[in-house]
């Protein structure tokens, strides 16, 4: 990510609703964030590729194809923070963005203001740690300076959302945590309590860790309690 809070983060937004997006991109810029839109999905990869953003705000209904669509056109080349916009903010919604790679996601209708807050966390939550952290299991490595991880040499291609999971389950080794304490760690912001949500998140960071759930090398599932990182190693 090129920009922080300290600068001015540049943010595209792909909604047909030319109304809001003018709309957003009025109350955007006034907490500091230069705002682009596109109106299709096609217009918006364009725009991506060519200069891209900091933070996407891509709503789920779109002419000629759909945001779930885009979000997994997108993964398969950039790990950029994603949050989507779910009509009447649908259960099925929600979870399919997130299991396509989603960091967050806002139900519409929705404050705009709260807006500004879900995107100000997700850009502070990929922001790189002052202190120079790096945390290790094994093979596994997670330099917080430069939010890079990497496994058995190879670097990971972590979303914020996976990035800020593996380094909290990496911080508490051995302890279990419940899915409401990764929410407020990870999130800061009211999930209504969607523990579905830390299921696919913990799916996600499995898959690309190439962890079995049912003999984990790394994280291990606590039946009725949440999660605990077993994976061996010091950290650094």
């Amino acid at each position: 990510m090129s920009s922080n809070l300290s600068s001015k983060p540049r943010i595209l937004v792909i909604d047909d609703d030319e109304e809001l997006a003018l709309l957003l991109t009025e109350f955007l810029g006034r907490y500091g964030m230069v705002v682009s839109a596109a109106a299709h999905p096609a217009e918006g990869l364009r725009a991506l590729k060519s200069s891209p953003p900091d933070l996407l705000v891509l709503d789920v209904m779109l002419p000629g194809s759909d945001g779930f669509s885009v979000c997994r056109k997108i993964r398969e080349t950039s790990q950029i923070p994603i949050i989507m916009l779910t009509a009447r903010g649908d259960l099925t919604d929600r979870v399919l963005g997130l299991e396509l790679g989603a960091d967050d996601y806002l139900p519409k209708p929705f404050e705009p203001r709260e807006l500004v807050a879900r995107i100000q966390a997700v850009l502070r939550r990929g922001t790189p740690s002052p202190t120079g952290e790096t945390l290790r299991a094994g093979e596994l490595v997670l330099d917080l300076s430069t939010r890079v991880a990497t496994f058995q040499g190879s670097k990971l291609d972590l979303t914020t959302a996976e990035m800020e999971l593996l380094a909290l389950l990496l911080r508490h080794r051995g302890r279990v945590l419940t899915r409401e304490r990764i929410l407020e760690e990870t999130r800061g912001l009211d999930w209504e309590s969607f523990d579905r949500s830390v299921d696919v998140l913990v799916s996600r960071l499995r898959q690309k860790l190439r962890d079995d759930p049912k003999s984990p090398s790394f994280i291990k599932t606590i039946w009725g309690h949440g999660y605990s990182f077993v994976g061996g190693g010091d950290d650094a």
